[in-house]
């Protein structure tokens, strides 16, 4: 039996939308080591404050991340993956480079300086009694 030719990719266009792109940046920043959560303000909840992902398309593809890191790790370490994972994310997904990605630490959650509600765990040592 003769071998199929190769399969040319189809000429055309994909189209894909920034909620998708939101999700996946979404995933690569809270698959990162270190990351804590999203920096969902209370006015977000209730539709008035800013959104912890924007991304934007025209002219290039641009991320902006609001985020929180855990108590005691780099931040400029955690920034750096979350950076990496995110460009990778997106390479993979639309084949070409990504612009500029704006990482806003929001601040710090599992330690003496967490807000309270924002995803904070308490301090081994106040566990412990110490």
């Amino acid at each position: 039996m003769p071998e199929a030719p190769p399969r040319r990719p189809a000429p055309g266009r994909a189209l894909v939308t920034r909620r998708a792109l939101e999700e996946i940046v979404r995933a690569a920043v809270l698959g990162s080591y270190g990351v804590t959560g999203l920096a969902e303000t209370f006015l977000r909840r209730l539709g008035l404050g800013r959104r912890p992902i924007r991304v934007t398309l025209d002219p290039e593809v641009t991320v902006d991340v609001r985020m929180t890191v855990a108590h005691g790790l780099p931040v400029a370490e955690v920034a750096r993956q979350v950076d990496s994972a995110i460009r990778y994310g997106l390479r993979r997904a639309l084949g070409r480079e990504i612009g500029a990605v704006t990482i806003h630490v929001e601040g710090l959650a599992g330690g003496p300086y967490a807000t309270p509600g924002a995803g904070s765990a308490s301090h081994p040592a106040e566990e412990a009694g110490a």
